[in-house]
């Protein structure tokens, strides 16, 4: 609401509306202060109104012109009565509309009071709320910050743990490091030796294979020799038996030498048998009779001189 209009600020602008040939109003005059509320605007027009009739006949005395002729006079007193009439008329239907704007105005002035108590009740409401949230917000920071504080101490113990943690790790690194330096050394040396004894092994195989190959050989060889012996045994057989039917008449020592022969060679086909089941037993047999088939040999000519003698 505007404050600071005067009685005399509303007066003299509608002195100015009507000199200007306007009928004052209520607006026309906020129009021309610039400013001003409607009541006190209305209130000091009303005024205005009421001393227009003072003003006019003071103006009437000034203007009255002396030694004027009375029929002039008179004249001029009805002109200026009908002016004051229609002036009043004019006044009192413009003051009507002036009071019916007025109560508009009022009553939307009003509507607007309203309104806004209507608004300062929510606004209050909005400041109580505002208040208990700012309370609330109080409280809240207040555990926000020992919070704050709190794990700003965490965050600081952390940090140390964090720091300690790294140290731990580069040392972890370190003798990680270490260890995969011993692990290449250990599997290095594991490596030269797994084909070392790899080398190894395939050395001893080729000497198995090697030592199978002669036991192989030596076996065919045994095989061989025991074939010629049980060849030969089976001519001394067959010769001793030639023998024992033509030496039957041969003197007592021809018929012991001939059993001895016998016995020599059933003692020679029990060492063949164990012979067939042992090659180095057969192999260790024969190298021992080696030397008998000269004795042998010795009887053989020996019967054969007996035979022919």
């Amino acid at each position: 609401m505007a404050r600071g209009i005067t009685e005399s600020d509303v007066h003299t602008a509608a002195d100015a509306l009507v000199t200007a040939g306007e009928r004052p109003t209520v607006e026309r005059i906020r129009a021309h202060l610039g400013t001003g509320s409607p009541n006190t605007v209305t209130r000091w027009l009303e005024t205005w109104w009421q001393g227009l009739g003072d003003r006019l006949q003071t103006q009437q005395g000034r203007l009255a012109v002396p030694d004027a002729p009375e029929a002039v006079a008179t004249l001029a007193g009805e002109w200026w009565g009908l002016a004051l009439e229609h002036a009043s008329v004019a006044a009192l239907e413009a003051l009507a509309a002036d009071r019916s704007a007025l109560q508009a105005e009022q009553q939307a002035l009003q509507q607007e009071r309203d309104g806004f108590a209507a608004k300062v009740t929510a606004l209050r409401g909005q400041v109580d709320a505002a208040a208990q949230a700012e309370r609330l917000a109080s409280t809240q920071a207040t555990e926000l910050q020992r919070l704050a504080s709190r794990l700003e101490g965490q965050v600081e113990e952390m940090a140390r743990q964090r720091d300690a943690a790294l140290a731990r790790a580069g040392e972890a690194e370190s003798a990680r490091q270490a260890a995969d330096l011993r692990i290449q050394t250990l599997q290095d040396a594991a490596s030269a030796e797994r084909e070392s004894l790899a080398q190894h092994v395939r050395a001893v195989e080729d000497r198995a294979h090697a030592e199978i190959d002669r036991a192989r050989q030596e076996a065919k060889e045994l095989e061989a020799r025991l074939a010629t012996v049980t060849k030969e045994h089976a001519a001394i057989t067959k010769s001793l038996v030639d023998t024992a039917e033509h030496a039957k008449s041969v003197a007592a020592d021809a018929v012991r030498e001939a059993g001895a022969q016998l016995a020599r060679a059933n003692a020679l086909e029990a060492q063949l048998a164990k012979l067939q089941d042992l090659p180095a037993a057969l192999e260790a047999a024969w190298r021992r009779n080696e030397t008998k088939p000269a004795a042998r040999k010795s009887s053989a000519r020996k019967a054969k001189a007996v035979r022919h003698g």
